[in-house]
């Protein structure tokens, strides 16, 4: 890890949020040019883009695995707890990302 910890922390974060924000603001907008609708298209985007978001946010996969690896195979246990907390974190900005859209659009209702 070449930053700092916190601000790791804080953009994986707000990259989670904005890929799960902009992803699905921008698949309704192409559900609106195409004539479906738009409120059930962002919701239905919003769950489904949860798992990109946090891919996204940790870096990729490779990363977390050598760090998870780096941490139980030769006891760095320090790279161990800091993976798991931007995991954490990343977890966090999805599901705050979600929760923002179900509440714009409702999507309890449909």
């Amino acid at each position: 890890m070449t930053e700092a910890f916190v601000p790791t922390f804080i953009h994986s974060y707000f990259i989670a949020l904005g890929v799960i924000l902009g992803g699905s603001l921008i698949g309704g907008l192409s559900a609106f040019l195409i004539g479906e609708p738009p409120l059930t298209e962002i919701y239905r985007l919003s769950n489904s883009l949860r798992i990109w978001a946090i891919v996204a946010a940790i870096g990729g996969t490779f990363d977390a695995v050598y760090n998870f690896e780096r941490g139980l195979m030769h006891g760095q246990t320090g790279d161990l707890v800091k993976q798991i907390f931007l995991i954490l974190s990343a977890l966090g900005g999805a599901q705050t990302g979600a929760l923002i859209i179900n509440w714009l659009t409702q999507g309890h209702l449909s």
